[in-house]
């Protein structure tokens, strides 16, 4: 056999990728099986293995069948899957391309439901911190529903019946089908940017879980949740039961309920108010009767019937009072003439004429300390300069010299022992009156030493 004769891989993987295409059983196959090691990618497409007891296969899920999903998938769950098998030529193995995914056992949207009402719970959506109180007195409630139907009719039948002084704002909306979520937020986002109302009626009328879906979406979900207006959510019956009930500030078990709860009812409020007014009057009635019986009783009284005894305590103070408010006016007039007589002895004292002869007085006396001060300087000063006089008398040389003493000189040096000097040297003696040149002969060291 020559080279010629052997096939090239991707020949060959071609060759098997037809088989696959030709035949008619691998397009269009119905499996059942667990899902494993799932992927869900960033572009949307999904990729995961399928397997059974005995066997697996890989898969893949673009994202165009990807988005129409109303699930997640997720590890270890059993699906039903409807696709074909085809080879994937770069790799070399067959795969399972998926055009539709149901889980086993129950229904994809309630898997959906279950999985987006785990997810939101533990963000904390349903947290009832975050509920806002829905006003008792709205003045605009909003209604974001179909334009034709029960529930519109229900709701505005009853909000009419029992609160009509509140008016009605209708925001058309579509309530199924693929545009109903996006309508959804779209007119919750418009009636918080208007703020026309205190309430939002969120809802429709009964139906199939696929026709209350809308209801289930996380889009709506989300704007439920961040509208500043409270919302009340009336979606099917009582039955019923979506992620906007569990996310909206309150839920209603049906749109005339919501009606209901949205306004108080003017009949109650009307008793309400005549019971206020019962209860009013009998309070009235009752301070009026008490006062009454106080006031008779404040006249039969004895201080009332002798009500000179009454101001008598007062009368007595005002006497006590008096009393001392002359005593004391004398005592402060006796202070201030004491005050005035210190005051008029205090300036004659201070008048020009003494005030100059004690200035005089002063300026003798300070005149006398500053004479005996200079004195005693002076004598101080003299002292200390005798002192020093003697002492520079003491220490001076030619005082010395005069006793008969005399300084020996070479060479300008002062010469203070005979070992400076040898024979022959010229010195110079100085004397009290002079000086004298003079030339060594000898020098002689004591001690018996000879130079």
């Amino acid at each position: 056999m020559t080279t010629s004769s052997y096939l090239t891989v991707k020949a060959l993987t071609k060759y098997i990728k037809r088989k696959f295409d030709a035949d008619p059983h691998l397009r269009d196959v119905y499996v059942k099986g667990e899902l494993s090691n799932v992927k869900i990618h960033t572009s949307g497409h999904i990729y995961f293995t399928l397997k059974d007891d005995e066997a697996r296969i890989t898969a893949a899920m673009f994202r165009a069948q990807a988005n129409k999903l109303k699930f997640k998938p997720e590890e270890g769950m059993q699906v039903f899957i409807r696709g074909d098998v085809n080879v994937y030529e770069s790799s070399g193995i067959y795969q399972l391309y998926v055009q539709t995914m149901e889980p086993d056992g129950v229904g994809g949207l309630f898997v959906a439901f279950n999985q987006l009402k785990e997810r939101l719970q533990k963000e904390g959506l349903f947290n009832p911190q975050f509920k806002q109180p829905i006003p008792k007195f709205p003045n605009r409630v909003g209604v974001l529903t179909a334009t034709t139907g029960a529930a519109i009719r229900d709701i505005c039948t009853t909000i009419t019946r029992r609160y009509p002084l509140s008016e009605i704002i209708i925001y058309p909306t579509i309530v199924q089908g693929a545009q109903a979520a996006p309508n959804i937020v779209k007119n919750i986002t418009i009636a918080n940017e208007q703020m026309l109302c205190d309430v939002l009626i969120v809802g429709r009328g009964g139906g199939s879980i696929e026709d209350l879906w809308a209801f289930n979406e996380e889009s709506v979900a989300r704007a439920i949740f961040e509208s500043r207006i409270p919302i009340i959510s009336a979606v099917g019956h009582e039955t019923d039961t979506t992620i906007a009930d569990f996310v909206a500030d309150l839920r209603a078990p049906t749109p005339t309920a919501a009606a209901e709860l949205a306004v108080p009812n003017q009949q109650e409020l009307y008793q309400h108010i005549l019971n206020r007014k019962s209860y009013l009057h009998q309070i009235v009635s009752s301070k009026l009767n008490y006062e009454k019986s106080r006031l008779k009783k404040l006249k039969n009284a004895y201080p009332l019937a002798t009500p000179e005894r009454l101001y008598r305590p007062f009368t007595e103070r005002i006497v006590n009072l008096d009393m001392r408010l002359s005593k004391s006016t004398q005592l402060f007039l006796m202070k201030k003439k004491h005050d005035y007589r210190h005051l008029e002895g205090a300036i004659k004292m201070h008048s020009p004429k003494n005030a100059i002869k004690y200035l005089e007085k002063q300026l003798e006396q300070s005149t006398n300390l500053l004479t005996r001060s200079m004195f005693n300087v002076l004598n101080n000063k003299k002292e200390a300069y005798l002192s020093t006089i003697r002492t520079l008398e003491a220490l001076n040389p030619l005082t010395i010299m005069n006793r008969g003493f005399s300084v020996t000189y070479k060479d300008n040096k002062v010469i203070k022992t005979v070992s400076q000097l040898s024979a022959n040297d010229e010195i110079s003696i100085h004397f009290h009156d002079g000086e004298t040149k003079a030339k060594i002969i000898e020098t002689i060291v004591n001690q018996g030493g000879s130079k």
